[in-house]
This record gives C-alpha cells, sequence and structure tokens, in this order.
C-alpha cells in the first residue's frame, strides 16, 4: 500500500523527537529490503565511526547491519523521478549512532548498482556511494565489489509476517536520521517514514564477505529481517 506525502507526515507516534518544521527536500522509496544484523563489539567499531558520535547500544552491545534493497523514486521535492536514475539497486554497511538524544544510522560503506546515479547521489548528498554489481530477482539478491573484494550472494523466501515487535527489532529499523562525516565535518540527516513492517526471512543460500581493515562480517548473521520497504522523506542535511 502507497500512503500520500501528508499521511506519511501526519503519522509520528512512533518517533522519539519531532520532524523538522522546514519544507523536506527529498522524496525516495526503499522496496525490498533484506537486513543482515550482527553484534559486535563497540571497540572495533570506534576506529570507523567519528570520535563525536556515540556508538548506541542495545543490552550492553553495538550492532552492524548488511542491508540489500531497491531504492525507487529517488527525487528532490519539486521534480518528478526519472526511473533510469532514480531507481537503483544498493547495498549498505551500517552501524547505529546517537547524538543530541537522537538514535541514528551511520554507514560504513554504500554501493549502488547504476554509475550515473551514484555520482549524483555523491555529489548531492555527500554520502560514500561506490559504484558495484548488483543483480536481483524475486528470491536473490547478487552483489559484487571487486574493488574491496566485497561480495553478498542470498537465495531466500519471504515470511510471515511480524506482529510483535521486540526492543532489538526497533532498535535495528526505527532510525530516523542519518549522520556521515566529510572533511574533518559532521553532518545530520532528519528523515521520517511510517514504522518499517518486517517479515521473517528464511534462507536457501547465504554467503557475505565484507572486510575493512579488521572488521569483518561472514554469513553467519545473529538476526535477519526481510521488508517490503518504506517511502521516505528526507530534509537538508545540517551541519553539527
Amino acid at each position: 500500500m502507497k500512503y500520500s506525502i501528508k499521511q506519511i507526515l501526519a503519522e509520528t507516534n512512533h518517533r522519539d523527537w519531532e520532524y523538522p518544521a522546514k519544507q523536506w527536500r527529498y522524496y525516495q522509496e526503499w522496496n525490498k529490503a533484506l537486513f543482515f544484523h550482527y553484534k559486535i563489539d563497540s571497540f572495533l567499531l570506534r576506529k570507523f565511526v567519528p570520535k563525536d558520535l556515540e556508538i548506541d547500544e542495545i543490552n550492553g552491545s553495538a550492532w552492524i547491519s548488511l542491508v540489500a534493497f531497491t531504492m525507487e523514486k529517488i527525487r528532490p521535492h519539486f521534480l518528478p523521478a526519472f526511473p533510469p536514475i532514480s531507481d537503483f539497486d544498493e547495498i549498505n554497511l551500517r552501524t547505529y549512532v546517537i547524538k543530541d538524544q537522537k538514535p541514528g544510522v551511520y554507514f560504513l560503506s554504500i554501493e549502488a548498482e547504476k554509475l550515473l546515479s551514484v555520482l549524483i547521489a555523491k555529489s548531492l548528498s555527500g554520502l560514500p556511494y561506490e559504484k558495484s554489481r548488483i543483480k536481483r530477482t524475486e528470491n536473490s539478491y547478487q552483489a559484487t565489489y571487486p574493488k574491496r573484494n566485497f561480495s553478498l550472494l542470498a537465495d531466500f523466501e519471504i515470511g510471515t509476517e511480524v506482529t510483535h515487535k521486540t526492543d532489538l527489532d526497533l532498535f535495528l529499523t526505527e532510525r530516523y536520521c542519518l549522520y556521515f562525516g566529510k572533511n574533518n565535518q559532521l553532518f545530520r540527516y532528519e528523515i521520517q517514514h511510517l514504522p518499517w513492517k518486517i517479515n521473517q526471512l528464511e534462507l536457501d543460500f547465504l554467503k557475505i564477505n565484507y572486510q575493512i581493515n579488521d572488521l569483518q562480517i561472514a554469513s553467519n548473521p545473529d538476526l535477519i529481517h526481510y521488508s517490503e520497504g518504506v517511502q521516505v522523506l528526507a530534509w537538508n542535511k545540517e551541519k553539527l
């Protein structure tokens, strides 16, 4: 089910703080998302995360997540989407951080399948997009990034809807801002979307290889999710 912009903006009970009063800047959809979550020692993450961001933990543990999805209809506020650029498959490796009592995500890497989309997204957002080889079908997701020796191969079936989310489910999905650092400066993007509807994910095959220095994730996630997706509004970046 698709919602109107008015409906997306109207529902805020799931948020910990109000979204900005200014006009939103970008619309986008994060669809058919696979989440592979890993518990990790926050000590291993510290060198990758700007010092002004606190690594967020739940029950004494930090987490990182590999999220593979299809970006669709991304566009500026007053312009229509243009599918050759607006629609592409994407993978991000993220961790969970907090600043000013605003829990968010911090990307360790972001890959997308279309070179032009990568160049435009990187230029407009400042986020570290890189070109990768990605191919997906209804029940498979394949990606390789030879430059950094990253790879993801997943065959899966979508399970039943998760009707009662745990605190951990919420911690890993309900994030309403993202942070990034550039040229020794820290920025935040505020976002708004309705709560993620998540499903169980049943894996027929999974092979993951992501290593950044001594930080490595492999084919044994601690928790997995699937979601048909969310419609997202994003505001201009804010310098912190």
